[in-house]
């Protein structure tokens, strides 16, 4: 890391800013975190939250600053999806040879564990003090109560802005020249369900698998908490016949319920008190550029490229860029000009692929996950690459338990995917799917 400590501000006490005050905080800089709502340890959750699917890049971060079993003791390993279609038995999907598996974390827990670890450190967190400007040039933030009321000014060497989507600090980043910004929502929202534990606290579903209800435009996923119970995810589109717009009453939640996800029956009550009870989130890709300002100010994680979150990789890409970010500082003496630019250089591309990477998951695992062709491609995939592993990694592994680039991901994915159609036009595919046949054609195309 940097030779001489810096004086530094986080804005944003979530996942990424607290890592990175971690980490920066072990390099010998004094580290001040500042965060508009209370101390996430002192408050009940407020259930808007995605169980987090903790992977290789997420670990690989942890590991570095020396915490990766500290987190494991509060995470499932998951190693398959469980897959409820309409009209079938529930079937298993693998994720990866064996081993391999994406980690079920609750957000809530994994923060404040976080929280605890920096402030261990040597960390300040400042909590409930409002961050309303900053003066990029000079390093300086100010905070208040209130946006006319009076603000207390602080002055720093540098300042990371880590606060989310909707980032303080990338706003005041926006309004400079040649400053690149834009947001995209989707039309699907997403509410937070919880399935409890059974009575002897063990879990109602297979605690070692991400479980999906693909429907079509809509979709619900369910991943295990350590207390015995299930966080759930319902994603459907805001408006339109089946949409958060029009279930109303009781007897419309139970009604698309009982018709859409007969499966979760037993706890009904639980799941139709959790609609009306928890809120609607809406969920957006933003992207801009630069991320940093001369030596001052970067931004860290979803303030730079918040993504949709149907890859599950969120955080994974929040903590992969504080990985890099950091590995630069330490080899770069003192000149975080330098550093900062190698890193937005070296991440931008990465954020892009990964956002058009999370979008595409979400059109995958709605609707095409109860289509027999690209199950059946999936199956063929999986086949060439269980005899051809160096020459085949589905883009799914390459993701999730990798830690090449995304852009690299996007791009090998688009080709396999190019050779992928050539197959599945192949006459009666269906009943020579794993022949000698269709290996040599894949061999041949690649």
């Amino acid at each position: 890391m940097a030779k001489t400590p810096k004086n530094i501000a986080i804005v944003g006490s979530g996942l990424v800013g607290s890592l990175l005050a971690l980490y920066l905080r072990k390099a010998g800089h004094s580290i001040t975190v500042f965060d508009r709502r209370p101390d996430i340890r002192n408050i009940q959750f407020s259930g808007r939250s995605i169980n987090l699917a903790m992977s290789n890049r997420g670990w690989k971060s942890l590991r570095k600053v020396g915490i990766e079993d500290e987190v494991k003791k509060i995470a499932i390993p998951l190693d398959k999806r469980a897959m409820h279609v309409v009209g079938q038995p529930l079937y298993f999907q693998k994720y990866g040879i064996d081993g391999e598996a994406i980690w079920s974390i609750s957000r809530g827990v994994l923060n404040r564990r976080m929280i605890d670890l920096a402030e261990e450190a040597g960390v300040e967190f400042r909590f409930e003090e409002k961050v309303w400007d900053v003066d990029l040039s000079s390093a300086k933030i100010f905070t208040g109560e209130t946006e006319k009321g009076f603000w207390e000014e602080y002055s720093y060497d540098v300042i990371f802005g880590c606060d989310g989507a909707f980032s303080r600090v990338r706003h005041k980043m926006q309004r400079r020249s040649r400053f690149d910004y834009s947001q995209e929502f989707i039309d699907v929202g997403y509410k937070e369900l919880t399935i409890p534990a059974n009575i002897d606290g063990t879990h109602k579903l297979d605690k070692y698998s991400f479980h999906i209800w693909p429907r079509g435009k809509f979709m619900l996923i369910a991943m295990p908490n350590l207390d015995g119970s299930f966080t759930c995810t319902l994603f459907l589109p805001f408006e339109g016949e089946v949409s958060f717009e029009s279930i109303k009453t009781k007897e419309d939640a139970k009604h698309f319920f009982t018709t859409y996800f007969p499966n979760v029956m037993q706890d009904i009550e639980n799941l139709t008190h959790d609609f009306f009870s928890n809120p609607t989130s809406a969920m957006v890709t933003t992207k801009c550029y630069p991320w940093t300002y001369w030596d001052k100010v970067a931004l860290v994680g979803d303030s730079a490229h918040a993504i949709v979150p149907f890859y599950g990789q969120g955080m994974n890409a929040g903590f992969e860029d504080i990985y890099v970010l950091c590995d630069l500082l330490d080899n770069s003496g003192d000149d975080w000009s330098a550093a900062f630019q190698a890193y937005q250089e070296l991440r931008k591309p990465n954020a892009d692929a990964i956002a058009e990477l999370s979008y595409r998951n979400f059109m995958e695992m709605s609707s095409k996950t109860a289509d027999p062709k690209f199950l059946l491609q999936k199956k063929i995939e999986r086949r060439f690459s269980e005899k051809h592993p160096k020459k085949w990694i589905p883009s799914y592994s390459r993701v999730t338990f990798s830690d090449g680039s995304y852009a690299e991901a996007l791009a090998i994915g688009d080709a396999q995917e190019e050779i992928m159609k050539q197959i599945m036009q192949m006459p009666k595919i269906e009943e020579k799917w794993d022949s000698e046949e269709v290996e040599q054609r894949i061999l041949k195309l690649l």
